[in-house]
């Protein structure tokens, strides 16, 4: 890669201490792990550190002048009546909103804060009409959702148990894991110390609960899950004929007579719809794109195929509408398709035209006939619809939609187009430009993926990347690489476990059409990814340094031989695998970003190159992945490529933006979205050499 002259004196990097003596057998493998240190969040040793690296880093960012200028850009005008504004819930603006549900009467409000970040939830409640908060205070809430009972005198959630020594606690900076997850339920007006223990497994402490009630207000659903793989049980009790209703059981510290429908981790359950007994599932039991299937409690091994798998397209959702109907989103080639069915045969009885782009949520009740759906693209900021299932042929109204000042959409094209990878696999990958562009590779290009988890990556609209393609001159780019979910199971397993190289191959191949179709050269593209797509870019940063000129790595798994050791890290083995078992950390430690940092030039003498000036970004309330994993590959990859050598061929800038009092990125402030992203685009044009147009 050739080196731009972007920064005009060699960085002094903050030397790390290491230390040789730590070092792991694994299976006889002896792994070292000199920066083990680094991974207590606490010690003073650590702050140290992190207070150098952030001095290190303001110093780069000084010297980019597009700062201040991304600055003004990152904003949208626009009115609405605010039920509740979490930005002005602390003086930082670092609290904020995490889930919210209503209650079935409309009257109260409850709703989860983040504070800093951080998976930590506390549930409040407030009176809609007057915006009054209630006296109820839930802690210790994470991973859970809301359900009302339609008695509307409370809620189901779930939490963990408090830590022993509560006191003194700054939640989210823990790395201790998440264990004993528990189901709740939460009675308006009552302390939590008296919330009624629904469920909980003690002999299975990494299973997670999430509970739902039905439409008919007479079920709770319990869905059970034990890490990320897309399968799960499901529990059922019928809370109607509990003779003594759910309060009853705060006497008797009974948990509920749940009744096992599916007991074994074998696919996905989701219940879109009851009458009475009878139940229809979305499911992907023996369907990779999923299906519909109907079952009668009283017969729970009789099981019905209402809507057949999709030969190509991936059964998405589906809601029950309009009495008997179901409203179905498809997605066919990362592309949105909605259609109208009969609930009880699964037919066909409408196709909704929509525009090529992403169905973002869809509202409805079974009851009413009109659905609100929201609707974004790489172009279009966002549109609610409004659709009314009663009309002969139904069609989308616009009801709602977000208009950016200035913004016009017939500037841009947004093309796709499919990348041969390295086994021949066809890959997606979307690209937005100015029209008419030159193809002679002298464009700024930011290449986007995740591949992992069955995550969709479909189109979505961002102003930053709108002022990147405006105002440098950019190609915006998102691959749609295997380890998501763009074309069902069958495409993440392609891309988890021991065929997680085909992430990097598929990311690799969508950098090199990039540059041999002109859209960029390799001096001038940036990669960038966060979480599963953090480890994604230091990965192939790792693998192919020669190809990229910039690099974005945000809060990403960085030591795949213990990543399963911290907070929620267990849950993720069924993507990874675990270095515990041999066969498995053969295939993690191919490709650990912390144990491949390598000198480029070094392995290759007659084509000198270095790393891609790169920035890896964390946060110190980050609890799903803990900033150890970015911090000890900061310190790998600036003590190998820089500051063990005298004089190293490594002049492009290995930095951390490390964030005080945010987390893993989901529900952040506003203020801190708009600081970050003038970082890390301001660094990108810096380092690609980038100029601002007007």
């Amino acid at each position: 890669m050739g080196s731009l002259p972007a920064l005009d004196e060699p960085l002094q990097y903050p030397l790390a201490r290491r230390d040789e003596s730590v070092i792991d057998d694994y299976h006889g493998v002896l792994v070292s792990d000199p920066y083990r240190w680094l991974e207590d969040p606490d010690a003073d040793e650590v702050k140290d550190f992190i207070e150098k690296q952030v001095k290190l880093t303001e110093s780069v960012l000084s010297k980019c002048d597009t700062r201040e200028k991304l600055h003004e850009k990152e904003s949208l005008d626009g009115e609405a009546e605010i039920l509740l504004d979490p930005n002005g819930l602390s003086e930082d603006g670092t609290v904020s909103l995490n889930t919210c549900a209503v209650s079935e009467d409309g009257i109260y409000l409850a709703y989860g804060l983040s504070s800093s970040g951080s998976d930590w939830v506390t549930i409040k409640v407030l009176r809609v009409d007057n915006k009054i908060v209630e006296s109820d205070t839930l802690l210790w809430v994470k991973f859970s959702g809301i359900s009302w009972t339609h008695d509307n005198k409370g809620f189901f959630y779930s939490r963990y148990p408090a830590p022993k020594e509560e006191e003194g606690i700054d939640a989210g900076t823990e790395t201790n894991a998440n264990l004993n997850h528990e189901l709740y339920y939460h009675l308006l007006g009552t302390d939590q110390a008296e919330d009624i223990l629904c469920w909980r497994d003690p002999e299975n402490p990494k299973y997670m609960f999430g509970a739902e009630v039905t439409d008919d207000g007479k079920y709770i659903l319990l869905y059970i899950d034990e890490s990320c793989e897309v399968v799960n049980k499901v529990y059922y009790c019928n809370i109607s004929t509990l003779p003594k209703g759910l309060e009853s059981f705060r006497e008797t510290n009974n948990l509920l007579p749940f009744v096992k429908l599916i007991d074994k981790f074998e696919a996905r359950y989701h219940a879109i719809a009851n009458d009475d007994t009878e139940f229809t599932f979305l499911t992907n039991k023996d369907s990779p794109k999923y299906k519909l299937v109907r079952v009668d409690l009283n017969e729970p091994t009789a099981w019905t195929e209402i809507l057949k798998e999709s030969d190509k397209d991936v059964l998405e959702s589906a809601i029950a509408v309009n009495g008997n109907q179901v409203l179905v989103s498809y997605l066919r080639d990362v592309k949105y398709v909605l259609q109208i069915r009969d609930l009880k045969t699964g037919s066909l009885l409408h196709t909704v035209p929509i525009d090529i782009g992403s169905v973002d949520e869809i509202s409805a009740r079974r009851e009413e006939s009109t659905v609100f759906i929201r609707f974004t693209s790489f172009l279009t900021p966002g549109i609610i619809y409004q659709c009314n299932l009663e009309t002969k042929f139904p069609e989308l109204k616009v009801f709602r939609e977000i208009v950016v000042p200035k913004f016009d959409r017939t500037e841009f094209n947004v093309n796709q187009v499919f990348v041969t990878s390295k086994d021949g696999t066809k890959i997606p990958m979307f690209i937005v430009a100015k029209k008419n562009i030159s193809l002679d590779g002298s464009h700024p290009c930011l290449l986007y993926g995740y591949g992992g988890f069955n995550v969709n990556l479909t189109p979505s609209f961002s102003v930053s990347r709108i002022v990147l393609t405006r105002h440098l001159g950019a190609v915006f780019c998102v691959a749609n690489i295997r380890g998501g979910g763009e074309y069902g199971e069958e495409w993440h397993k392609a891309g988890s476990l021991a065929k997680k190289q085909n992430c990097f191959d598929d990311f690799i191949s969508a950098a090199e059409y990039l540059v041999s179709f002109g859209y960029t050269q390799p001096s001038k593209l940036c990669i960038e990814g966060g979480s599963n797509g953090g480890l994604l870019v230091a990965a192939c940063i790792n693998q192919r340094p020669d190809l990229f000129g910039c690099a974005l790595a945000h809060v990403g798994v960085m030591d795949m031989l213990r990543f399963h050791k911290f907070t929620i890290g267990h849950a993720w083995t069924s993507d990874y695998g675990c270095s515990d078992k041999e066969e498995e950390f053969h295939w993690l430690i191919k490709y650990s970003p912390l144990h491949n940092v390598r000198r480029p030039w070094e392995l290759s003498a007659d084509k000198p190159s270095q790393y891609p000036s790169t920035m890896l970004l964390t946060a110190d309330h980050d609890d799903r992945v803990v900033p150890l994993h970015t911090l000890k590959l900061l310190s790998t990859m600036q003590y190998v490529l820089c500051t063990s050598l005298e004089k190293s061929p490594q002049t492009n800038p290995i930095i951390g933006r490390i964030e005080c009092k945010a987390g893993h990125g989901a529900g952040r402030p506003t203020q801190k979205m708009i600081d970050e992203v003038a970082d890390r685009y301001s660094f990108m044009a810096k380092m690609l050499g980038a100029s601002w147009i007007d």
